[in-house]
């Protein structure tokens, strides 16, 4: 069986031998959520006898948590493919787990042990998989028989310094995820994709065998299926945001500077600060002076935005395969301008997809920009919750 084979096997379920800086404040506090560990993962790895890589596991730094294990698992059949299975490019990911939740990486090759529900959720542009982090944890709360998979993108977080190969487009990046759930022996219920990551979701579905035995809600948040239409005057433009970030040095001694040259530059206060996150501390033996440098690769970055407003993924919007529902959401105050003949082209999509078995739905959510689960998690929360709602692990 191919490579590729064997992902879009996982992916339908066969097994083979698988956040703004503002979340926080507009979230209301949570008690404390009585899950299964987080599982975070980041290259490099070293395999044990099970063929199950690891890194300090309840020792690494990385993961902060004294309750988080660090790990990966590597699909012995994918492994025989090098480029499908070389640990320095897997993608970097965290996985959550609700309560109720009995699988980990011990159980996976135990079939009699049923997966849990598995939701999986892709940032977009300049962002990374803590931008979902405390939006992730009330889902894992309010619906503890589901787990959810936070991934950084490739050129993003924890993914940058993987050794991705180029071109850096929408497909590509659709690819590496298809491979990385592959890889986990996981079958997502649910794809959830924000902006940028809104049309890697829809082409996860196109690059999937068809039709989908089981049925897959898919969430395109914030972004439409072909032309881009971002900015205006006196808003944020992302082209013109990677293309000023070019210009930064790669290392600066200070996130407060970072922040008043944005804004100078034109762009808001929310879009600066939130920026900056993707500044991390660089270590200097034997200097007392602090500096920061970006943990993204920006001209990948760069190929892969080009990518994002050229792609056109409407095709499979208008030939849904059956089993796949796919739901748009519009924020009220995007800051993509979503054209009428857009709306239109999804409504007509809504009754088509109906008469052949796959469904796609449009929903707006109020009082929102475009960073939808930092302007209003609630209302976000709200609509995405009908998804886990009613599935039985």
């Amino acid at each position: 069986m191919s490579f590729l084979s064997n992902i879009t096997a996982s992916f339908l379920g066969e097994r083979p031998a698988l956040t703004s800086p503002h979340a926080q404040l507009k979230l209301q506090p949570l008690a404390p959520i009585n899950s299964r560990p987080s599982i975070r993962i980041a290259p490099p790895f070293q395999k044990d006898a099970f063929g199950v890589s690891r890194i300090g596991i309840g020792r690494s730094s990385r993961c902060g948590r004294k309750r988080s294990v660090c790990m990966t698992l590597i699909n012995e059949r994918l492994g025989r493919d090098r480029d499908v299975a070389d640990p320095s490019s897997i993608l970097a990911y965290e996985l959550v787990q609700g309560k109720h939740v009995n699988w980990s990486s011990m159980v996976v090759l135990n079939r009699s042990i049923p997966e849990p529900p598995t939701a999986v959720l892709l940032h977009g542009i300049l962002g990374s998989r803590k931008n979902w982090g405390t939006f992730v944890r009330r889902l894992a709360q309010e619906f503890p028989t589901w787990q959810f998979v936070l991934v950084d993108l490739r050129c993003h977080g924890d993914s940058a310094s993987l050794k991705k190969r180029g071109p850096h487009t929408v497909s590509s990046t659709a690819l590496d995820v298809l491979k990385l759930i592959a890889q986990l022996r996981i079958t997502p219920r649910v794809l959830i994709g924000h902006s940028f990551g809104g049309k890697v979701v829809l082409s996860m579905v196109e690059q999937a065998a068809k039709p989908l035995p089981r049925p897959v809600r898919v969430w395109v948040l914030d972004a439409t299926p072909g032309k881009v239409r971002a900015g205006g005057d006196g808003e944020d433009h992302p082209g013109k945001l990677i293309s000023f970030l070019k210009k930064l040095p790669k290392e600066v001694s200070s996130k407060r500077d970072i922040v008043n040259a944005l804004i100078q530059e034109g762009f808001s206060k929310d879009v600066a600060q939130w920026v900056v996150m993707n500044l991390r501390p660089t270590a200097t033996a034997g200097s007392s002076s602090s500096s920061f440098s970006w943990v993204f690769d920006l001209e990948g970055i760069s190929e892969m935005y080009q990518s994002y407003e050229e792609t056109n993924l409407w095709k499979v919007v208008e030939a849904l395969p059956r089993g796949v529902h796919v739901n748009f959401l519009k924020a009220e105050r995007s800051l993509h301008r979503w054209a009428l003949e857009d709306l239109q082209r999804i409504h007509a999509a809504e009754e088509t997809a109906a008469d052949e078995g796959g469904g796609v739905e449009m929903h707006v959510l109020e009082d929102a920009g475009h960073w939808v689960h930092a302007d209003n998690p609630d209302g976000l929360f709200r609509i995405l919750s009908f998804s886990f709602k009613g599935v039985k692990a």
